[in-house]
């Protein structure tokens, strides 16, 4: 039964009538909330206000979760998953019952621990293989870098080629993934394709040590890189015979000059 409003209880900002015991969870003493949790009123529009309060204590937020009753509505879990006092062992057992553009904030929220955003992203990575196409581009165009390199291994050339222009993919994670002996083989051309992977040095070197980088994408490569790195580059056993000459013959008309 919904409950009435009382004439002589505060009005809110748009000038309505706050109800009773939604003033006694926004001002009750944090000692007190506890109490609270096991009131018949308790509802999920009270159990979200309850859990905007930022000095709510883990101990409060366990205590919440122990009534699994309470737990039954999305916006419930998702508000204590994102609360900032939220329980390491509670917020990683949370991650499984998020959507997964929930999933995606809370990895990337600066409020969010190293660990749990490692988890967030563990939990991501799970769910790739069961996500529709859609889903995952709309991630390769938001994800982490973790998140992106995972993408990117599954080769699907219409997230590849967002995930590789994403700003929040590294070069650390694009060193990582070219150290492979094999990418699929939409990974590299795409690479060459944004300016910021081919004006970076590593990001270069890696292209040209990557065995199958192909000659045609190595070529354009090419006059960005030293004589010396290039004759270096001529020494190194994974590159194909092909892209050798390409190297030695790069260097004889620099010779000619």
């Amino acid at each position: 039964m919904a409950e009435s409003a009382n004439p002589n209880s505060p009005a809110d900002s748009t000038g309505n009538f706050a109800k009773p015991f939604a003033v006694e969870i926004s001002g009750a003493n944090p000692a007190a909330l506890i109490k609270l949790l096991d009131d018949p009123r308790m509802d999920d529009e009270h159990i979200c206000l309850l859990l905007s309060r930022k000095d709510l204590s883990g101990n409060v937020l366990d205590e919440l979760a122990r009534r699994r009753e309470l737990l039954h509505a999305y916006q419930v879990i998702r508000a204590l998953a994102f609360h900032p006092n939220v329980p390491r062992k509670l917020a990683l057992r949370l991650l499984r019952q998020l959507h997964l553009m929930d999933l995606m904030k809370l990895s990337q929220a600066t409020a969010t621990t190293p660990d749990l955003q490692r988890g967030a992203e563990e939990q991501l990575i799970a769910r790739l293989p069961h996500l529709a196409l859609g889903q995952k581009i709309a991630l390769a165009r938001q994800a982490s870098a973790r998140v992106l390199g995972a993408l990117i291994l599954e080769g699907n050339s219409q997230v590849v080629e967002p995930a590789v222009g994403n700003p929040r993919l590294t070069e650390a994670q694009v060193l990582k993934l070219l150290a492979r002996d094999k990418l699929p083989v939409a990974v590299v051309p795409a690479l060459c394709r944004q300016r910021r992977w081919t004006s970076a040095p590593n990001v270069i070197m890696a292209l040209m040590r990557y065995p199958h980088t192909p000659p045609e994408l190595a070529q354009h490569i090419l006059p960005g890189i030293s004589s010396a790195e290039l004759r270096e580059l001529s020494q190194t056993k994974t590159i194909s015979q092909r892209l050798r000459r390409q190297i030695e013959r790069e260097l004889a008309q620099r010779s000619s000059l």
